[in-house]
């Protein structure tokens, strides 16, 4: 039986040629997609999904304009011999697959397909045989309708650069390439696995320091990396620590007991024996290839720390903790702090990006994992930092706020001014003042003046209240728009407080930021306001991107005892 415009054997030489060897998998393939072809009307530009990574897909690229390359072809590997080909616009095709019940005439073609013998026992030119005597018999067929997510090209989307190997890869990989984040087929030149004390091979990302018990780990597999000299306890005296070692008193304490570099007396031996440690590894020069925890450590603290933030200038255990210098808002490179966190044996934590961070409170922590990073991972977490510090704190800067209350109902007294008290208190909690207090009623105008009189009175924020929402009496923006409101982004993935407001106003000294804070922050403890106020102190500038990415975390519970801002809350 042909294949296509192929006799058998032209086919078999085909098949041979572009795979490598005549596969029977791709020979009964090459039946399968030309049974799907003839069910498709002449002319129709077709796609195909192949459901198996094996041979079948090299049918479709012999004999359809369906490649890899071009992305006309999917494997979507199920496991099942099985190929779809359908109109790439409409998405309707057809679906073939082996038939096992089909196959029980053929006893080779079932027992190869079945993997019930033995490459080496299968009787190779009787396979070939019931192959062209089967044909299309051994498939069965089905209509199918394929779902938009199967027939969507995936695009490859942003190209970014990576940092470490400066190749160019798809930017949705994260903020490094796959390749770099340890993905390679392909080992760099490197040290050779060193013998432990026992002839074994030892790895000093094993290493069993710190807050495990010290000595050999047997259970774990071991990766190339340094020769460390491991002693028990008791032959160590006189000898120098290589690491700092941790003594954990369960809820109490959990302290370094022994530094680096710690002589060892007589008396440390009960001590250690206590803390778990039966071997202890001595101090010795940092093998060639590799640097030592506390010096990598240090190096990136130099890196990461922008301004306003200090660190630990003697890491421990290949630590280093970071703390604000000022009160500030925590502003964080996310992009490359994740491409820090995809280099092998390094690590970063941080606070949330945009928190409020208090004066001497700590925000970060790196590290070094394994007691010696190599020397490769080591430049490819430099490369990553190299284009500039990855947290900075924005200091807040005091304000000279102007409050807007606005609502006819409080104009004219018929109830209370409950806003500008809660505006007050929030804004002198932050270090500003407020230099003057206006109410005036839902009227567009009266609303743009005393913009103006609070701007005379030296506001350089103004701070307004409610009016903001979609009652024909709310007319806030209106007023704000015609005394000259510009930049204006209104409303934010955030609740409650959805219905802000962020905008500037010129000023002859240059301009005023204004904030609209909606009716809901009279009733709520925490609100939108309280998340951005911190921000526009601190001279943060808004884009609508900014605020979209603040839906993540921007949900309030409303919890009946409000303990914001120690909650998740715009976190």
């Amino acid at each position: 039986m042909n294949i296509g415009s192929y006799t058998f054997e032209e086919f078999k030489t085909k098949a041979a040629s572009f795979h490598g060897y005549p596969a029977p998998g791709l020979l009964i393939g090459g039946y399968m997609v030309e049974m799907a072809r003839r069910q498709l009307p002449e002319g129709t530009l077709f796609d195909a999904v192949v459901e198996t990574s094996k041979c079948l897909p090299d049918a479709v690229q012999i004999l359809t304009p369906c490649t890899m390359g071009n992305g006309w072809m999917r494997v979507l590997n199920l496991g099942r011999y099985a190929v779809n080909l359908y109109d790439k616009y409409t998405g309707v095709g057809v679906r073939v697959w082996v038939d096992l019940d089909k196959m029980a005439p053929y006893e080779e073609i079932r027992a190869w397909f079945m993997k019930l013998k033995k490459k080496a026992d299968q009787d190779s030119e009787r396979l070939f045989r019931e192959i062209e005597q089967a044909g299309d018999t051994l498939c069965s067929m089905a209509p199918v309708q394929m779902t938009d997510r199967a027939r969507k090209h995936k695009s490859m989307g942003r190209v970014g650069v990576c940092p470490i190997c400066a190749e160019a890869y798809p930017a949705s990989d994260g903020g490094i390439c796959r390749g770099c984040q340890g993905e390679a087929p392909f080992e760099s030149a490197g040290c050779q696995p060193a013998e432990r004390p026992n002839g074994k091979p030892y790895d000093a990302h094993t290493a069993k320091h710190r807050d495990d018990a010290e000595g050999p780990d047997e259970t774990r597999t071991p990766k190339a990396g340094p020769q460390l000299v491991a002693v028990p306890v008791c032959e160590a005296v006189g000898k120098k620590t290589l690491h700092d070692m941790t003594r954990i008193v369960p809820g109490e304490s959990k302290n370094v007991e022994f530094n680096k570099g710690h002589a060892i007396s007589g008396g440390d031996v009960c001590r250690l024996q206590a803390m778990g440690r039966a071997h202890v590894y001595l101090e010795q020069d940092t093998p060639d290839g590799f640097i030592h925890e506390n010096e990598a450590a240090l190096a990136f603290a130099k890196l990461m720390a922008g301004g306003n933030i200090t660190f630990d200038e003697a890491p421990h255990e290949g630590k280093v903790n970071f703390r604000a210098t000022v009160t500030g808002v925590f502003d964080l490179d996310r992009e490359r702090l994740e491409a820090f966190n995809l280099v092998p044996e390094v690590m970063c934590a941080t606070r949330q990006h945009g928190v409020l961070i208090e004066k001497n409170k700590e925000l970060a922590g790196a590290r070094a994992i394994p007691l010696y990073l190599s020397a490769e991972n080591f430049r490819k977490a430099q490369a990553v930092l190299a284009a500039g510090p990855l947290f900075t704190i924005k200091p807040i800067k005091p304000a000279r706020v102007g409050i807007l209350v606005t609502g006819t109902e409080v104009f004219q007294g018929l109830i209370e001014d409950r806003f500008a008290p809660v505006i007050r208190e929030k804004v002198e909690r932050l270090g500003s003042s407020v230099v003057a207090v206006d109410i005036v009623p839902d009227d567009a105008a009266r609303i743009s003046q005393s913009v103006g009189k609070l701007l005379a009175a030296g506001a350089d924020l103004i701070v307004t209240t409610a009016g903001l929402s979609v009652d024909p009496d709310d007319v806030t923006r209106k007023g704000l728009l015609a005394a000259g409101l510009t930049d204006m982004l209104y409303g934010a993935p955030l609740l409650p407080g959805a219905m802000t407001l962020l905008g500037r106003l010129a000023t002859p000294a240059g301009s005023a930021r204004v904030m609209g804070v909606p009716a809901c922050a009279l009733f709520h403890k925490a609100t939108s306001f309280d998340i951005l106020l911190p921000r526009v102190l601190a001279g943060v500038e808004f884009r609508r991107a900014d605020l979209a990415r603040m839906g993540e975390g921007g949900f309030c519970l409303n919890c009946r005892t409000c303990v914001y801002p120690k909650c998740q809350f715009g976190k």
